[in-house]
């Protein structure tokens, strides 16, 4: 670090440390990703989540004009922070991203795939839109996540596919985002094809909590599988909520990794479309031992209590953590410490009480990767 940072800069990472009763702190990689007009919630969002042992990729897509795109980046280069633990990278080349389409997820591979190839030491991949929000601390997250094999993928998944098979699989569409570098609509084509016979298609959420060896395995690996299974979503309306659940729950290398809950709190009416969340429902956010909830719109007042609350933060500064070394009680973070050590706080004993649920039923086992 250069010796004219008026700040303390002790990062460090001793992983040889064998005094230490406790676990090493895993990484995160996230992916936060907005479109026009998301740069304020992105850099909200960033600091609610940030940490400096994680890595973060921030990619607004083309939609957003390119001096939102410059002035995201010209404000990450002027945070002393990010500037010092240098974690914080940002995809000037944009790409299109349509919610019903393939170039949603292939937006999505693409920045794990930059992730990659930035740090070798991270241990999970989040993707993360401007309409989420964290409801833990990353000390709380890293603390519990250092408890658990680092091979574990939580992912919502079913085989049932029902109504999905006429409206969601079977049709074709052509998803611009793919194709074109100038905004157009997708459209229907009015063929439709057969379902796939040589593996058993699985849906879920197209968020989740996913391992580096899978992420590895589906970018870098020499299986067959997530290439042929990206080709046939590359027409698909819903490839975001396909692609990761079936190739997890068709693979014997990661189908008994999967864990069938994906850890984020979402609300949702008779139509199953996920409802807007406001302070109404900040008791359930919290009962429910979440670590992320969406949708939330921008600047609504939820997003004040949780961070008032919860995060016990201001909303333009990093969350306080064990590495925050300062003695100002309104700015913790000025003096900066080591990395490893976590200070979790009451959001790990609800994560805790989370997983015990999930893990302690039986049922974890019985639930996943299950042909119905």
């Amino acid at each position: 670090f250069p010796n004219h940072q008026p700040h303390r800069l002790l990062f460090h990472q001793n992983p040889n440390d064998q005094n230490t009763l406790l676990p090493p702190p895993p990484a995160i990689a996230y992916l936060i990703s907005g479109s026009t007009k998301d740069t304020s919630r992105i850099i909200r969002l960033l600091f609610a989540v940030y940490h400096p042992r994680n890595q973060y990729l921030l990619h607004l897509d083309k939609k957003a004009s390119q001096y939102e795109r410059d002035d995201l980046a010209l404000y990450v280069q002027s945070v002393p922070l990010f500037k010092a633990a240098q974690n914080v990278n940002f995809i000037g080349k944009a790409d299109f991203v349509y919610p019903m389409g393939a170039s949603a997820l292939s937006a999505t591979l693409h920045g794990a795939s930059i992730l990659l190839r930035v740090s070798a030491h991270w241990d999970w991949f989040i993707n993360l839109s401007a309409d989420d929000y964290p409801l833990v601390t990353q000390d709380d997250l890293l603390h519990i996540l250092s408890y658990l094999p680092k091979d574990l993928n939580f992912v919502n998944h079913t085989s049932y596919i029902g109504w999905r098979e006429s409206r969601k699989l079977k049709p074709i569409v052509v998803d611009p985002g793919l194709y074109l570098e100038e905004e157009d609509e997708v459209f229907y084509a009015t063929q439709k094809r057969e379902l796939p016979d040589a593996y058993r298609l699985f849906s879920g959420s197209s968020s989740s909590i996913l391992s580096r060896k899978f992420i590895e395995f589906c970018i870098l690996g020499t299986d067959n599988l997530p290439r042929t299974l990206l080709m046939y979503l590359s027409n698909s309306p819903s490839s975001s909520s396909v692609y990761f659940p079936t190739i997890l729950c068709n693979s014997r290398k990661f189908n008994r990794t999967t864990i069938n809950h994906n850890l984020r709190y979402a609300s949702f009416n008779s139509r199953k479309e996920a409802l807007p969340l406001n302070t109404s429902n900040f008791n359930d956010l919290v009962m429910s031992g979440a670590v992320f909830a969406a949708p939330f719109e921008a600047n609504n007042p939820i997003l004040d209590q949780i961070d008032s609350e919860l995060l016990h933060h201001k909303y333009d500064e990093p969350v306080p953590g064990g590495w925050c070394l300062g003695e100002n009680e309104t700015d913790k973070c000025t003096v900066w410490g080591d990395a490893e050590v976590l200070r979790p706080g009451p959001g790990a004993q609800r994560l805790e009480e989370r997983f015990v649920q999930i893990f302690s039923n039986g049922t974890f086992r019985s639930s996943r990767c299950v042909y119905e």
